[in-house]
C-alpha cells in the first residue's frame, strides 16, 4: 500500500472506492491498538452502502507506518493526531471536508479534529473518550499486567511492524499519572456538524456518561445509538446494526435518505 508523509512520519493508507458519484469522502481513524487491517472490511462495507469513496490510514506508530521512533509519545499524542497528523494527511492527500469515521481513541481524535474549527461534513463516532474514567484505566492496566503472559504480542504482531512498541505506545500513555487529567470536552461546543455516537452497553472501556457529555455540550445535531449485549467495537458485535446506522446517518448529510 502507499505511504505518504504526515507531522513528519511517514503513514500507510488505503483509498477504498465507493459504489457511484456520492460525495464527500469517508476517513476512518482506528482505535488505539487498531491499524488498516483490523477494521476487518468494515470500511469497505459503508463505502458500498452508502456510495462514499473511503480513506484508512495508520496513525503514526501503527500497522505498517512509521515506526515509533522516541521512547513513549505523551499524554498529548491524541491531541497531536487530531490537531496535526490528520490535517495534514487531509491537505496531502487534497481532502476537503470529509465525514470522519472513528474508533475508541479515533473517534476522540475526530472530535478533537472537528472541535478545533477544521471543517468536516460529518462525525461518527464509535466507543468514544471526551475524559477518563477509572472504569476503562482498570482495563487497560489488567491488559498491561498480561501483556506478556498472554499471546496479545503475537496476534498484533500480524497487524504492526513492531507490536510491542504499538503497545506500549497506547498502555504507558494511558497508564501516565498525567493522564489522569487528560479531558476534551473544550472541544466539543466548537462541533456543530451532523454527529452519530455508538457505545455498547458492555463497553469495557467507557461508560455510556460519555455518549452523554458529547450530547450535552456539541452545538449540531447529534444522534446517540446505544446498543445493548455490545461491547468496546459495535461495528464487530453489532455490525449490521453498526453499518444500517452509519449507512442512514451518512445518507442525510450526502441527500440519499431523507
Amino acid at each position: 500500500m502507499p505511504q505518504i508523509a504526515a507531522a513528519g512520519h511517514r503513514l500507510e493508507y488505503q483509498w477504498i472506492d465507493g459504489t457511484g458519484a456520492a460525495s464527500p469522502t469517508l476517513v476512518f481513524l482506528h482505535e488505539g491498538l487498531g491499524s488498516i487491517r483490523q477494521w476487518r472490511g468494515f470500511p469497505e462495507k459503508v463505502a458500498q452502502a452508502t456510495g462514499c469513496r473511503a480513506l484508512v490510514y495508520d496513525r503514526y506508530g501503527y500497522g505498517n507506518s512509521e515506526v515509533l521512533q522516541e521512547s513513549r509519545v505523551g499524554v498529548q499524542f491524541m491531541h497531536d493526531g487530531g490537531l496535526n497528523e490528520l490535517p495534514e494527511l487531509l491537505k496531502n492527500l487534497q481532502i476537503e471536508k470529509p465525514i470522519l469515521v472513528g474508533h475508541s481513541d479515533g473517534a476522540s481524535i475526530a472530535l478533537i479534529h472537528a472541535g478545533a474549527g477544521h471543517p468536516v461534513r460529518g462525525l461518527a463516532v464509535l466507543a468514544p473518550h471526551v475524559y477518563v474514567e477509572d472504569h476503562g484505566l482498570k482495563s487497560i492496566k489488567n491488559i498491561n499486567d498480561t501483556f506478556e503472559a498472554t499471546d496479545l504480542l503475537d496476534r498484533l504482531g500480524k497487524y504492526h511492524r513492531d507490536a510491542r512498541r504499538t503497545f506500549h505506545l497506547w498502555a504507558d500513555a494511558w497508564l501516565d499519572p498525567a493522564f489522569r487529567k487528560w479531558n476534551i470536552e473544550e472541544y466539543l461546543p466548537g462541533i456543530q456538524c451532523p454527529l452519530l455516537a455508538i457505545q455498547g452497553e458492555d463497553d469495557e472501556y467507557g461508560t455510556m456518561a460519555q455518549l452523554d457529555r458529547i450530547q450535552r455540550q456539541v452545538q449540531g445535531p447529534c444522534e446517540l445509538l446505544k446498543l445493548a449485549q455490545c461491547g468496546h467495537s459495535p461495528h464487530k458485535d453489532q455490525p449490521e446494526r453498526v453499518l444500517n446506522s452509519l449507512s442512514n446517518f451518512i445518507g442525510k448529510i450526502i441527500g440519499t435518505n431523507p
